[in-house]
Parts: C-alpha cells; structure tokens; sequence
C-alpha cells in the first residue's frame, strides 16, 4: 500500500457501495462528521479541550466566559427593555461540550438582573453522542432553565434573544472545487475495491452540476468573488460554502428580535480565492495535530475549512441579517477587559502562582494571532433599532480603540 493510499473503514465502504461507489466530498465530510453511528460528531468520538482533540476558547477556562459576559449582558438588558414582558434566550447553535454555556449561567446568575427570572438557555445539538455529554455537564450548573432544541422547532417558535455560532460555520459540509483545463470542477471522494487489496479512498472530479454552477456564477457576482483567480494554475483547489446561505436563513427565521453572534475563522476573498493558496483551507484534527489528509481516518477526526468573508456577510444580508461589524478576536477581547484580566492575575497571592500561570497562558492562547487570536467575531442584528429603542444595540467590542 502506498503512503498516500487512504484505507476506507467498513461501514463508509458500506455506504459508498449503496451510492455508487463516488459520493461528492460535501457528502463524505456530512457522514464522517455528522453520522450517527460513526460521524466524528453524531457518535461523540470527538472531544473537544485541552486533553481532547482540538481546543476551542470556552475549552481554555472560563476567562473567555468571563469576558463576553460584558457583552451579552448590554445586549440583554437592551432587549429586556424593547421586550418588557418576553422570554429571552441565549441560543447556543452547535455547543461541543456545553462549556460556554456552564460557564455562562453562574456569571448571569451573579448579575442579579431584573430579566433573569425570564432568561432561558437554548442548545442547538444535532448529534446525539454529543448531546449526551452536554446534558451531563449541565445538570448541576445553576438554576437558569436549559432546553435542547432544533432549528426547525425554533423556527415553528422563534425567540427574542442572542444566538451565538461559535465555531459552528467553519464546520458545516463544504463542496471541494478543483481547476481543471481552465474551468472549475467538483470534486469527489471514490471507493476503489479489487479482490486483492484492501478498499481505498481516492479523490476524483467531475463537472460541476448546473445547480451548484449557477449557485457559484450567483454568488461570486453577489460579493465579488474573483473565481477561479486569475493566475490559478491547473489543480488549485478550493472550498464553497454552499450550506452557510441556508443556514443563515434558518437562523434568521428562528428568531423574532436580537442578535447573531458567529466567531469563527475567516478570510478576506483575496486571501482566500488566491492563487497562492492552492490547496485550500481544509484541515482535519485528531488529537491536537492538524493534517491535510482530510480522507483517512473518516469518522474519528474533526473536519474542518474557514469561512470566507465576504461570502459570509453576504449571505447573513441576504437572509435579513443587518451586519453590525466585524473584528478579530483578540481585539474584541482586548476592548472587553482582557488587558485588565492579565493584570490582576499578577496581585494572585504566592500560593495561587500555578493557577496563575495557567490562567495568563490561556489568556495569551486567546488572542494569538497564530491560532484563537485570529478568530473573527462578526455580529448581525436581527432588526433595525430606532430612535424609540433607546438606540443601537451596542456592541463593545466593535468600539474604535480610544
């Protein structure tokens, strides 16, 4: 077998076999991650936190919780007051291991609020093996109620609140695109069987069928995508986005008033569709380390490709969403007190210096320009604030620096 050869796992072999043996990547990445059997995702195989395979900001310690707690206060008690007598929510859309929201409820709690009687959290999970362990980890975590919902549940009974995508988009099922003989092609993920060898994984393409060709032609003309870039070279390949369009609206449907908070990692077009990056941006996790060997090990490690910007923002206008601004995540932590964090963590007594130490890396992993720092926070309003709403809903954190 040859080092590049990518051995193909009994029960994918299964299905390949019951869908003709070539599926389009989109597919693979929607069974490896999502499958509720042997999905990376639907079955819990994947862990997410520092001992687990990939680390996330809420999986670092609560610094992070404490941090947005700033902002999503000032955006609820701006919608306690646009809604006096509704329920409010904090909908979490794809919580990993239900950290953020553990850490939320003891901070709101504290608040001492007038709307928290009326604040609910709502957690948007699609897998079960990791809805499983969100129920576990939040059923002693404070008295605000949580709920587990779906989208189209939310949808039937949209909420006022703030619907936070913490690296949720980067995550959804994305077409591969390949340049063939001056024209952009799908690509595709074949099983290859003989008798005398063990079933492989292969890439292959095929031409881009008309639906998804007149989504690209549309979409690239809507934010000004340059695609393929000129100066591609033959095999530059890329990601589309094709599932962030529908989810936006979905999102956008499922709720009457609020906001959208997405952090997530994005590039501008230009660095996106460049033909320099020749390869993408799709990357697979497994125990701490990055590969682009995205094919092996299906179902056992995260997958994963970054947004593009324009096409995000894009997308969320389109939907109905009004785009409030964007920044990258150490700058948004940095206006909401991160500086001030760091400080106080050197007034620690000396019996606290361990804990000290390991909460200052944390807080340096956050807003790391090389990994968590270069996240971006893009937040959306769901409708226009006027002069009868005591003005805009405010947003810290896309303040210009004093």
């Amino acid at each position: 077998m040859k080092a590049f050869d990518v051995p193909c796992p009994e029960w994918l072999r299964e299905r390949l076999q019951q869908h003709g043996l070539r599926v389009p990547f989109s597919t693979f990445m929607e069974w490896a991650m999502h499958d509720p059997d042997h999905g990376a995702y639907g079955s819990g195989q994947l862990h997410v936190g520092t001992a687990g395979d990939f680390v996330t900001s809420p999986s670092l310690g609560d610094d992070f919780a404490g941090l947005l707690i700033h902002q999503l206060t000032d955006w609820l008690e701006d919608l306690a007051a646009r809604h006096p007598d509704s329920l409010l929510s904090i909908v979490d859309v794809g919580p990993g291991e239900g950290d953020l929201i553990a850490q939320l409820i003891p901070l709101l709690q504290a608040s001492e609020a007038e709307w928290l009687s009326r604040l609910e959290c709502v957690l948007i999970e699609i897998n079960p093996g990791m809805q499983l362990r969100q129920r576990e980890r939040l059923q002693s975590v404070g008295n605000i109620p949580c709920r587990w919902s779906s989208m189209q549940e939310l949808v039937a009974e949209p909420v006022n609140g703030i619907m936070l995508a913490h690296e949720l988009l980067d995550a959804l099922p994305v077409e591969r695109l390949i340049l063939r003989g001056g024209s952009l092609r799908r690509q595709m993920v074949t099983l290859e069987t003989s008798e005398a060898s063990v079933p492989l994984l292969r890439w292959d393409d095929d031409p881009l069928p008309p639906p998804l060709q007149e989504q690209i032609r549309e979409y690239a003309d809507r934010d000004a995508l340059n695609l393929p870039p000129r100066g591609a070279m033959e095999g530059w390949t890329t990601e589309w986005h094709h599932s962030v369009q529908p989810w936006m609206k979905q999102a956008f449907a499922a709720m009457n008033d609020g906001l959208l908070l997405v952090v997530d990692y994005a590039l501008e077009s230009s660095r996106y569709y460049n033909p320099r990056r020749a390869d993408g941006t799709l990357v697979a996790y497994k125990c701490q380390q990055a590969s682009s060997d995205v094919l092996r090990d299906a179902g056992c490690q995260d997958i994963t490709a970054h947004l593009c910007l324009e096409s995000l923002v894009g997308a969320a206008s389109e939907a109905g969403w009004i785009f409030a601004g964007q920044c990258r995540q150490g700058e948004a932590l940095l206006a909401l007190g991160l500086a001030e964090r760091l400080t106080a963590l050197q007034q620690l007594p000396a019996d606290q210096l361990a804990e000290a130490l390991r909460r200052r890396e944390a807080l340096l992993r956050l807003v790391d320009p090389s990994c968590l720092g270069e996240l971006r926070w893009f937040a959306f309003l769901r409708n226009a604030p006027t002069a009868a709403d005591n003005g805009l809903l405010d947003s810290r954190f896309l303040r210009e620096p004093s």
